[in-house]
């Protein structure tokens, strides 16, 4: 049984999933990231319904990427307007589990900042922050 684990706001939840019997929640792959999330209670924004249309859903793979399945061309193009990628990069609708697998929740997301979530044209609830 694959044990998965999600990063959120730096505290590490670990859960042992059987895959095979997970109910598909109709976000995402079956099986993806976003999916098994849905499944164990852990929150992933994906603004889209899971259909790889935008960027909401990124993840950093901290181990176990060759537990996922493989990137697709699709998936690495709609990453490129996702905030801090990373080459561990992923998009947790398309990541499909199969094994162990960590994997980081990013802070916020591009939805995040589109939609006024708190930061927009480097201010932070009002307060101007300086530019690196």
């Amino acid at each position: 049984m694959p044990k998965i684990v999600f990063i959120v706001a730096g505290e590490r939840r670990a859960f042992d999933v059987d895959l095979p019997s997970l109910p598909y929640q109709h976000h995402g792959l079956p099986g993806s990231l976003l999916d098994v999330a849905l499944n164990v209670g852990v929150s992933i924004e994906h603004a889209c319904g899971g259909h790889s249309a935008c960027t909401t859903c990124h993840v950093i793979v901290r181990a176990g990427a060759a537990n996922l399945s493989e990137l697709e061309d699709a998936e690495a193009d709609r990453l490129d307007a996702a905030w801090e990628v990373t080459p561990h990069s992923r998009l947790a609708c398309q990541a499909v589990v199969k094994g162990d697998v960590e994997c980081e929740i990013p802070a916020y997301s591009r939805n995040y900042v589109q939609e006024g979530g708190g930061i927009r044209s480097g201010k932070v609830s009002g307060t101007s922050v300086p530019e690196p």
